[in-house]
């Protein structure tokens, strides 16, 4: 048993009706965060079962997650109740959605329901205000440009070994201010950052899905969430899909008053949008596979990079970066981990 395991074991146990409890693996995530199942025995000798999350102070701050936690709760956000906390040690007892991911339920016949209920969560998401005491940070041009950084320096220069030349690198830079610009300019809402089919949970007595992973949130663009789920970076779907489920989501934004965009302005704003996000999620791979062992990751750069080539190539502004991508990282990808699909196709 490692230690980090000894200590949350130590005080789990310390817990009225945890005095027995064993804490077994349930997973890991992108993080250095993990997650544990531990069972508290209730007066009728039922068996609960709740989720034990191991957050390393020094790796993972998780008052974040407490923070905006606690606050979602109570705003009736369908997030983890949490029940204990020890924010100096990094342990948290809280509720338990299951082990059923979106992802592992997704397939043609259910994917317009769990598509509908995710997106309705989404809006209930995007309405919230921040806690008043607690704002939520701005997703700011410095953040926005941190992240697509990360395609250049982790998954080009880094994974892939490309030595890019002054051409190469202005063409970048140019691409990646066209995309911030079209970022700042969308109205700003609740902005969950991680709002895909891995952090969805299908719960079995509710029709709401199960948030989780939601400690990053900030206040930013109103497509960013609805990118992360349409074109999510683990499951692919045909356009047609895409962009009926996206006109369904406009209509129920506009509704809110999140907006006043017509279909043609909201689906621009989605296209940039799902670029920046690509670029970030992409470079992430190859950190994750290169900085921390998690390998299992470059599976999905080909994928992710898909979204890119068929994005790029409905924007004239931004050709050069579709010609380059489509001639130069692309095969290289093919050649180092597997084929770009295209988004004609549903892969998984």
């Amino acid at each position: 048993m490692d230690k980090r395991l000894q200590m949350l074991t130590a005080w789990i146990r310390q817990l009225p009706g945890f005095q027995r409890a064993d804490a077994k693996p349930v997973s890991g995530d992108a993080s250095f965060r993990r997650y544990f199942r531990v069972y508290k025995t209730d007066t009728n000798g039922n068996l609960i079962p709740f989720i034990v999350m191991d957050s390393p102070p020094e790796l993972e701050d998780c008052g974040p997650f407490i923070r905006i936690g606690e606050h979602w709760h109570r705003a009736g956000i369908a997030v983890p109740r949490i029940f204990e906390a020890d924010p100096a040690r990094g342990f948290l007892l809280l509720e338990d959605f299951g082990d059923q991911l979106m992802l592992s339920q997704l397939n043609a016949d259910t994917a317009d329901t769990l598509y509908q209920s995710a997106l309705a969560e989404l809006l209930h998401i995007q309405q919230l205000p921040a806690a008043s005491d607690r704002p939520l940070p701005a997703y700011d041009a410095a953040l926005l440009d941190r992240e697509m950084a990360l395609f250049r320096d982790w998954l080009l220069e880094g994974y892939l070994g490309l030595t890019l030349d002054n051409v190469e690198k202005s063409m970048l830079d140019a691409t990646f201010t066209r995309l911030r610009k079209g970022a700042l300019a969308q109205p700003q809402v609740t902005v969950h950052r991680d709002y895909h089919s891995r952090n969805l949970l299908v719960r079995e007595h509710s029709n709401r899905p199960g948030v989780i992973d939601f400690q990053d949130a900030v206040v930013g663009p109103v497509t960013y969430d609805a990118v992360s789920l349409l074109k999510d970076c683990y499951i692919q779907w045909p356009d047609k899909k895409i962009d009926h489920w996206l006109e369904t989501f406009r209509k129920q934004t506009l509704a809110a008053g999140l907006h006043r965009a017509q279909s043609d302005t909201f689906v621009q704003w989605f296209e940039l949008m799902g670029m920046q996000r690509h670029l970030k999620a992409a470079g992430i791979f190859a950190r994750l596979a290169m900085r921390d062992g998690k390998t299992r990751y470059l599976e999905d750069i080909p994928r992710t990079v898909g979204y890119l080539l068929s994005a790029s190539k409905r924007q004239p502004a931004l050709r050069h970066f579709h010609e380059w991508l489509a001639a130069v990282a692309a095969p290289r990808i093919e050649e180092r981990i597997g084929p770009v699909p295209s988004q004609e196709y549903l892969t998984q």
